[in-house]
């Protein structure tokens, strides 16, 4: 679906819209411009924390960029390391950065692909918090295993074998008991 909302292919049949207009009419670097991806394999380029993060926008100042990591809910943990917003990385924090370089944009649509799932579920909690108010007014396709962090989308459509299968907010998709009710059921009796 990311795929094809990118237009790393087109599609053969059908049509994807964009704000009404079918995505073939609109340039691909306009389109990818638009966008703001987090996928689950962050990469970082040796650099500090700041220079990493103004990788999201290039002529960003460093207020923007300390207040976008106090959307993600990151100012915190990068205050906390040895030289701050100055620290030259490793691969420690990879996603929780390329959050922070979303939030400096503030693409109008969203894709988050797995961008949670190599965080630990306390600071996942912490950054869903900033995330709601980057997601407030966009159209955002959230890509998850753990249900924790598609439970307040306000359409969920649950994927299998390329087929959606079921579609609906998280309440209805309880109610039906289908195959999204297994599968939360499941994730709270492993908890």
């Amino acid at each position: 679906i990311t795929n094809l909302i990118n237009r790393f292919y087109d599609i053969q049949s059908g049509r994807i819209t964009y704000d009404g207009i079918p995505i073939r009419q609109i340039k691909k670097a306009s389109l990818r411009g638009s966008l703001g991806m987090v996928l689950q394999d962050t990469h970082l380029f040796t650099g500090t924390v700041r220079e990493n993060i103004r990788y999201g926008r290039l002529d960003a100042t460093d207020e923007e960029i300390v207040s976008a990591a106090k959307l993600a809910n990151a100012h915190y943990f990068i205050s906390h390391l040895p030289e701050g917003y100055d620290t030259v990385l490793t691969a420690d924090g990879a996603n929780l950065l390329c959050i922070t370089r979303v939030m400096l944009c503030l693409p109008p649509m969203l894709i988050l692909d797995e961008a949670t799932s190599s965080i630990d579920t306390r600071t996942e909690s912490l950054i869903e918090k900033g995330m709601d108010s980057l997601m407030k007014d966009r159209t955002v396709f959230v890509i998850a295993h753990r249900l924790s962090t598609v439970r307040n989308s306000d359409a969920i459509m649950v994927l299998e074998h390329g087929e959606i299968i079921e579609r609906g907010n998280h309440d209805e998709l309880i109610k039906q008991q289908g195959k999204y009710y297994q599968l939360y059921m499941g994730m709270f009796e492993l908890s």
